[in-house]
């Protein structure tokens, strides 16, 4: 038995910041991981040569305070993206390569349709309070209806939908009829709006942290020292008048209060007593992730920068959703990220690593030429599979979600608090939110007394 003033489950970048929030303010925190690694949906692997791949989540973007006040506390430096040259966008085949931010050589009709789409969108986010997005105007009726819904009846073009469900439904990584249009809105208003979410310069893939994320998480684990146990998922909760009791398959911890920071779908396995409230019980069965898998092919150099191109492109329905130039801040060796999410992942996923690798491939070489074969190294990352993730890199809410369970999604039940990026406010899905989650559980449960918080009628 391990006494200690706080337990933090899970070992993301919400659990870390609260652990280490806690730490720093003079308390005794236990944090425990399911893994044998910290960085939960981010995983970032050094090779010999110092070149990194991120394997999860990679990207930060402007408004993301927190994030940089963590590289900033650790020496942590950014880098751009790699944004020169032409991006690609296949429709029906055909390759269009552009500059900017749409494919003017698609269609007038087609253009026209995603421009006035993504403005009216971004039009719907600003009306969204973010803090209780069910009160919006307009929050039932957007609840009733799927992203996928909304845009099949009001873009007109179908090149124009396949896009706007591959690079909207994308970022859930499911299909865009899987994904509530109130949860999606109340998402992308969190970053800014749309334009934000898949923008690179100037959006949400602007830069990335010098050393990749586990320049971030790795000192943050370092500073924690013995209180991060890893190999330790949690099986079960208990809370009484004087505290809560974590028992995972090795080792059991008595505190005050526990934070837990892991994804929805996985917080819903542990056995909680006394239950939870009903409302937050079904919320974790209504939250899932989505599919998704990351893929980075190593060559020797960035050969598509040679050719004029930006290494972006996206083709909806195809094996390889996106491309992105995933190279360090040398350029050396070129690295190429391919990211299969929703409906093609899951596919992909009914295949062998073989099977995958040839079809990637072939995917790259279709795109950017026969350069593309010259395979150095090739890392697969299937978050779809991943035990302790739950799928994809965010969860979300189907239809009526929101409205119904929605008001449960922050606030702690007893001496359970909860931290995860899905219940930020501000980047909600982005790392930048996973911290800003971390460090309001943290405040939480500082502020709260230790002798208060849990009665049967505060779980009711």
């Amino acid at each position: 038995m391990s006494d200690v003033d706080y337990c933090v489950v899970g070992a993301g970048f919400a659990g870390l910041t609260a652990a280490l929030r806690l730490k720093q303010a003079g308390r005794s925190v236990a944090l425990l991981e399911a893994r044998d690694r910290v960085g939960g949906r981010t995983y970032t692997l050094t090779r010999d040569d110092g070149a990194w791949i991120d394997r999860g989540g990679a990207w930060i973007g402007p408004g993301q305070d927190r994030i940089y006040a963590l590289m900033h506390e650790f020496g942590v430096p950014e880098y751009k993206q790699h944004n020169d040259g032409d991006a690609m966008m296949i429709v029906d085949g055909k390759k269009h390569r552009y500059g900017g931010k749409l494919p003017w050589t698609m269609s007038p009709w087609a253009v026209a349709n995603l421009g006035l789409a993504l403005l009216a969108v971004e039009k719907m986010c600003k009306t969204i309070p973010r803090e209780n997005p069910w009160e919006a105007a307009d929050a039932a009726e957007w609840d009733r209806i799927s992203l996928g819904a909304w845009i099949e009846g009001n873009v007109m073009s179908k090149p124009a939908r396949d896009m706007l469900d591959m690079a909207l439904g994308g970022l859930y990584t499911c299909a865009a009829s899987e994904v509530s249009l109130l949860w999606a809105l109340l998402q992308m208003a969190s970053g800014g709006g749309p334009g934000f979410c898949i923008t690179g310069k100037g959006g949400s893939q602007d830069a990335r942290p010098v050393g990749g994320m586990g320049a971030i998480y790795r000192p943050m684990a370092a500073q924690l020292g013995a209180a991060l146990h890893l190999q330790q998922p949690v099986r079960r909760i208990t809370q009484d008048a004087d505290g809560v009791t974590v028992a995972s398959e090795g080792m059991t911890v008595r505190a005050e209060r526990v934070i837990v920071a892991i994804p929805m779908a996985i917080a819903g396995s542990i056995d909680y007593q006394p239950l939870l409230p009903a409302d937050r019980s079904l919320l974790h069965q209504r939250m899932p992730g989505g599919a998704v898998i990351k893929t980075s092919v190593v060559y020797d150099e960035p050969f598509w920068r040679a050719d004029g191109l930006s290494g972006q492109s996206a083709a909806a329905g195809t094996p390889v959703t996106i491309t992105i130039d995933a190279c360090t801040d040398t350029a050396d060796p070129g690295i190429m990220c391919a990211i299969t999410e929703g409906p093609a992942a899951r596919e992909l996923t009914k295949l062998d690593e073989a099977a995958r690798k040839a079809i990637v491939v072939g995917e790259l070489v279709d795109r950017f030429g026969e350069k593309a074969n010259a395979v150095v190294e090739y890392h697969e990352q299937n978050w779809t599979i991943e035990r302790y993730s739950g799928g994809g890199m965010i969860s979300h809410a189907s239809t009526g979600v929101l409205t119904e369970y929605g008001p449960s999604l922050r606030p702690p039940c007893g001496r359970i608090h909860w931290a995860g990026t899905e219940t930020s406010t501000t980047m909600c899905g982005w790392i930048d939110g996973a911290i800003r989650s971390g460090e309001r559980a943290a405040a939480e449960v500082l502020a709260a007394r230790s002798t208060a918080g849990f009665t049967q009628a505060a779980l009711s």
